[in-house]
């Protein structure tokens, strides 16, 4: 296992002392408990276990979640989450309960061990991981990649970059800290993994636990001469899991792709793979002028290609009308419950035919909810 894990240096000393003084708030964690008996009025005495909150906090300045609250509160968090249009299933999320692994070396591997669960045989199942939370006594470890599987953006000294310029600042980071990979367009960066404590970890990830999927159209033989490929697992992996005042920054967690996150953002935003001129192009479409729409035409069969290379493959994948469709469902379904559904119209319309899907002709409540997944400021790798 090691020849896949390299040490690094101690955890800034400032990171540590700011996260040390985090205190929990009382009133989220009696909120938390009063939602969670609410929606599952079976789990006991409400005011025994605001009791016995309140006065853990009191003691140590912190509580501990059951694992059902830990379940629940993981859910509710993916239930709140604004800017996925993913959201009908929430209930099916599988939940690794991990708070014991603090190690770097141990996220490491239960990382690794997420990524096989949460893919399988390519029936791909929404998954989180939860390691230990912030303390008062000591800070959760941290896994400072935005997602567990990215590609490598390399700089080349005329300014141009090989794979993705998404993360060519992440690459050199990488680079910085002894990591030697390659320098094709889709070499799959290491993680890098920040303890609570002590030095940090850099893990390149084994070959079984990243399926990806090559990309070849049904209709154009030629579309496979681009070399397009894309990982199957949207896992990400720098938000923090906030529940009741508890932060859990170690959350890793993951849906399955919607194909126009792939097909008409990834391969397509020119800040990213950039691919609709090249694809413009092989189709003979006229590129010198907007009027002849190249560039839709290309984003349509750049993500007909994305669609049917998924599954072909027999991995997970669903399209932004059939995705749009099931938003409208769980929020009609948010509404009989009772309950707001926090939307991002920005990002709840899919890039691509946005006019043309359900969710486009309506407005949406955006309150910000708990518990949900947010970002915190990234602490620097030593």
């Amino acid at each position: 296992m090691r020849t896949w894990i390299r040490s690094l240096r101690p955890f800034d000393a400032i990171a540590v002392q700011n996260l040390l003084e985090r205190t929990i708030d009382v009133r989220e964690a009696e909120r938390f408990v009063r939602l969670f008996h609410a929606e599952n009025p079976e789990a006991g005495d409400v005011h025994a276990r605001l009791r016995e909150v309140a006065k853990d906090i009191a003691r140590h300045g912190t509580y501990t979640h059951t694992y059902e609250e830990l379940q629940f509160g993981a859910r509710v968090a993916w239930r709140n989450s604004n800017r996925c249009i993913g959201r009908l299933y929430w209930k099916s999320l599988r939940v690794r309960d991990r708070r014991q692994v603090a190690s770097a070396e141990g996220v490491a591997i239960e990382c690794v061990a997420h990524l096989r669960e949460a893919t399988g045989d390519g029936r791909i199942r929404p998954t989180v991981t939860v390691f230990p939370p912030d303390t008062p006594a000591r800070p959760g470890p941290r896994v400072l990649n935005e997602q567990l599987i990215r590609y490598a953006g390399h700089r080349r000294r005329d300014g141009s970059i090989v794979g993705d310029p998404r993360y060519a600042d992440f690459t050199e980071m990488a680079r910085g800290l002894g990591w030697r990979g390659g320098q094709g367009r889709f070499e799959v960066l290491p993680l890098v993994v920040q303890p609570g404590l002590g030095g940090a970890l850099l893990c390149n990830l084994p070959g079984d636990a990243v399926l990806e999927v090559p990309i070849e159209h049904p209709e154009y033989p030629w579309f496979a001469e681009l070399g397009l490929r894309w990982h199957a697992v949207p896992a990400i992996s720098d938000m923090c899991l906030e529940i009741g005042g508890l932060c859990y920054p170690c959350a890793p967690f993951n849906g399955w792709y919607m194909g126009a996150e792939i097909g008409a953002r990834n391969f397509a935003d020119a800040a990213r793979y950039d691919q609709l001129p090249v694809v413009a192009r092989r189709l003979g479409l006229d590129v010198t002028t907007e009027r002849s729409l190249w560039r839709d035409h290309a984003l349509v069969e750049l993500n007909v290609a994305v669609l049917s290379s998924f599954e072909r493959a027999g991995v997970t994948m669903t399209d932004h009308h059939t995705e749009s469709n099931r938003f409208l469902a769980h929020l009609a379904r948010e509404e009989k419950a009772g309950r707001v559904c926090p939307a991002d119209w920005s990002w709840i319309v899919p890039p691509i035919s946005g006019g043309a899907t359900g969710v486009f002709h309506r407005y949406y409540d955006n309150p910000k909810l708990t518990p949900a997944f947010v970002h915190h400021p990234r602490p620097p790798a030593r």
